[in-house]
């Protein structure tokens, strides 16, 4: 008996090893479902602090990133601000604008003027004489063209001493004193052309030659002028000026004329320069844009929005609050030296309103552009302007190595602590698990021999009673090992 009941535990043996394969089998439990829920609660505590912090750290991280937006928002608008010259700005306005036209720049200053164009500056053209066509063989010699002092040779020879020949060395010259050579060809023959590329009286067209079998000689000496060089001729107020080309620039301080016809005789046309205000409209309004909303940024984030019951990502932060002082600070500014008239943002129109935001009131900033364009721009611009004084706040908080870089590189060390720590929770809840799977796992085998040795033994003292098995294998599922 016992030689039978050792094979037949061999048997069972074997018969087990091969039942775990397939987890529970022998214990009818769901192991992986155990396994994976204790290895939930075994982490669940510390799962949920590392999420909550990468949580907070991110909502901090795109925080800071949204307040940095806002300030580089409202930096971009103050250049315009702190510099005078580019925000006093001025309209040149002619009369008649078929005679000439106008620009001013911030040197200007406002008032009428009474401008007349007596001539336009011109090139001087030189024309030859008719030849049969362009290749009509002319002769060759040394060909000299003068401009204004600067001079330059250049040989015809027999390849080039045709009239097309003599205009291409010319333009092709690498010292031509800016003389441009062109073939007019008519109903009686060919010439060439000689032009000035300035105008003025100085820049007329000396040309002469030397060598050559003739030919060129009596070309160059039947040139004919066809336009003299001279200078533009214009009144202003009265008084005569005269400049080399039709672009003047030195007439009137910060004014640039363009002249483009001879007036009429004896009909002057208006000049007007007056202050343009609609560029530092545009500028000014852009910068309270801006402003509102970084201080809109500041009370979103650092507040509590008592309607939704939710607190900002930087409630009670103290970078921004301080940052806030510090541009309320400046903003209330008070220029009491100024003689303009302008000693404020008030003058401006520009006030806060009961939510800390500002209002600009057009009006208002129109008429103080309107009186005192400088005023403004003292108020906004140079040394200790308001516009200036925000700019190198701004930049101490976002320059490199500043206050918000410093905070944003914490913030991404903390938020690489907390992956590392979660990378390490997660192999250690592999291991945890691993050995839970192990431990299920021997104890379903364990369960499924002892079925194998109970089906064995209810076989041999009962081989006619299936009932007694069943009843045998029903007790020993249930945990009863009685026989």
């Amino acid at each position: 008996m016992s030689s039978t009941i050792g094979s037949s535990s061999t048997s069972g043996a074997a018969s087990a090893s091969a039942l775990i394969t397939s987890t529970g089998i022998g214990s009818g439990l769901n192991i992986s479902a155990i396994v994976s829920s204790l290895t939930s609660a075994y982490g669940a505590a510390q799962t949920n602090q590392l999420n909550a912090q990468q949580t907070s750290l991110n909502s901090q991280v795109s925080a800071y990133g949204t307040f940095t937006s806002a300030l580089d928002t409202l930096q971009a608008t103050l250049s315009t601000l702190e510099t005078p010259g580019t925000l006093a700005g001025y309209d040149a306005t002619v009369g008649d604008t078929t005679i000439a036209s106008a620009t001013a720049s911030s040197d200007a200053a406002a008032g009428q003027y009474s401008l007349e164009v007596k001539n336009l500056a011109t090139s001087a053209t030189l024309t030859s004489a008719p030849v049969a066509s362009s290749s009509t063989a002319i002769g060759t010699g040394t060909l000299t063209l003068t401009v204004n002092g600067a001079s330059s040779s250049i040989a015809i020879g027999t390849n080039d001493n045709t009239l097309a020949g003599i205009a291409a060395a010319i333009n092709a010259a690498p010292n031509n004193p800016g003389v441009t050579a062109s073939i007019l060809t008519a109903s009686d023959g060919s010439r060439l052309v000689l032009s000035s590329s300035a105008t003025g009286a100085a820049n007329a067209i000396t040309a002469t030659t030397s060598g050559g079998d003739g030919g060129l000689s009596s070309l160059v000496t039947n040139l004919t002028q066809t336009q003299a060089a001279q200078d533009a001729s214009f009144t202003i107020n009265g008084f005569a000026a005269t400049s080399p080309n039709n672009v003047v620039s030195g007439a009137i301080s910060g004014v640039t004329l363009n002249l483009t016809k001879a007036s009429a005789a004896n009909t002057p046309t208006t000049l007007t320069i007056s202050a343009d205000t609609s560029a530092a409209q545009t500028s000014i309004g852009t910068f309270v844009t801006a402003l509102n909303g970084v201080l809109t940024s500041i009370q979103t984030l650092t507040g509590y929005n008592a309607t939704t019951q939710t607190a900002g990502a930087l409630q009670g932060n103290a970078t921004l609050e301080s940052f806030q002082n510090q541009l309320e600070n400046i903003l209330d500014t008070v220029n009491s030296g100024s003689t303009t008239g302008i000693q404020s943002l008030a003058d401006l129109g520009i006030t806060a309103d009961a939510d800390g935001n500002y209002d600009s009131n057009a009006t208002t900033l129109t008429n103080a552009l309107s009186s005192s364009l400088s005023g403004v721009s003292s108020l906004l611009g140079g040394t200790n302007g308001i516009a200036t004084q925000i700019n190198n706040l701004i930049t101490q908080y976002t320059q490199p190595g500043g206050l918000l870089p410093t905070i944003n590189q914490g913030l991404q060390s903390s938020l690489s602590n907390v992956s590392i720590q979660q990378q390490e929770l997660t192999q250690e809840l592999a291991n945890y698990s691993a050995t839970l799977t192990a431990q299920y796992n021997a104890m379903d085998a364990a369960v499924a021999s002892l079925k194998e040795t109970q089906t064995y033994l209810n076989a041999e003292f009962n081989p006619t009673s299936s009932s007694s098995s069943s009843s045998s294998n029903s007790s020993l599922s249930a945990g009863n090992t009685s026989t």
